[in-house]
């Protein structure tokens, strides 16, 4: 045997005893347990984590590394808010409901907007008073979201806090999603993103701007979300079938990273949403500032209810599917 991995006086490999306790020490001056601990780095492991701002015209590494450089300025130039359900089962006959469920915005506030909104509703909340809507199923949440001005100059705006889906490595957000079966992300998108195929017919349709792209590695979920959205008028694109909605690849845009938190699940599946501009201004009364969104969703001619319950009645199906054993 390696003498380095003999076991110690409590049987376990001495090597694993040190391994968490460097992890745990690790943790305590400031680097990210869940890397520690073996999960995936968001950045190179002989790299040490960045402090100061990226590059101009580049993305924050990951969360820690933005955390890190705009340290002070949480709830002035980003915030962060979620709800985690308390649960509890003390009577030993009995069983109870779990958090199955939870819907994510990694980009809300001012960086895609709509988004945050969005969560709140699929989660079973008003966007504008946080109170739970009645007689309805509520799930977890989880929001990133920027605070900035829109008036701020180039650098310092909203688009700058952008962190890329696959790098995210806030622990509250992965340690959620990791004790989640589904997760459904919610991100923003503009309509030339979409590679539409314009030549299928003569003379060459219009393309209707208003869309969402439906990726993420589960099936299940991805296809109850496409029939919902669809059935409620939406234009649901499947990213994993995006021929038969005459659009070339989505590749970009298909939310198949496994380090994306959609698929960081407990069944490492999930679903993402990408919509449009377009499709996001058309869900509120009023989609030009925060306040505005979260007080006109409920406007007539807006269409949040329709989408908000094609989504909520999607993951219920799933949910049917994922009994408590």
């Amino acid at each position: 045997m390696d003498p380095v991995s003999q076991p110690g006086a409590s049987g376990a490999p001495a090597t694993r005893r040190r391994t968490l306790l460097t992890a745990l020490a690790a943790a305590t001056a400031g680097a990210p347990l869940l890397a520690q601990l073996g999960g995936t780095p968001a950045y190179a492991a002989t790299t040490p984590p960045p402090d100061g701002p990226p590059a101009p015209g580049a993305e924050y590494f990951t969360n820690n590394h933005l955390y890190r450089h705009l340290a002070g300025r949480e709830g002035i130039d980003f915030g962060r808010r979620y709800k985690r359900h308390e649960l509890t089962d003390t009577e030993l006959p009995n069983r109870f409901p779990y958090a199955r469920t939870t819907v994510m915005a990694l980009h809300g506030g001012g960086i895609e907007m709509g988004t945050s909104e969005l969560c709140l509703g699929i989660a079973g909340y008003d966007p504008g008073t946080l109170k739970a809507e009645p007689g309805v199923a509520t799930y977890d949440y989880w929001m990133f979201e920027g605070l900035r001005s829109a008036s701020a100059p180039d650098g310092q705006k909203n688009a700058d806090l952008h962190v890329t889906a696959q790098n995210c490595d806030d622990h509250v957000a992965l340690s959620m999603a990791a004790s989640s079966l589904n997760v459904l992300s919610l991100h923003g998108c503009k309509a030339e993103q979409i590679p539409f195929i314009t030549n299928l017919t003569w003379p060459p349709k219009e393309i209707d701007p208003k869309a969402v792209v439906v990726g993420g590695l589960s099936t299940p979920l991805r296809e109850a979300l496409v029939a919902e959205l669809r059935a409620a008028g939406f234009q649901a694109i499947d990213a994993m079938k995006p021929q038969e909605s005459g659009v070339e690849s989505l590749g970009h845009l298909n939310g198949d990273h496994t380090n994306n938190p959609c698929n960081r699940t407990m069944l490492r599946q999930g679903a993402q949403l990408e919509m449009t501009y377009e499709l996001r201004a058309s869900l509120f009364g009023d989609f030009s500032t925060r306040s505005s969104r979260a007080s006109s969703w409920k406007d007539t001619k807006a269409r949040f209810i329709p989408f908000r319950d094609a989504c909520r009645r999607a993951i219920a199906t799933v949910e049917a599917t994922q009994p408590i054993l």
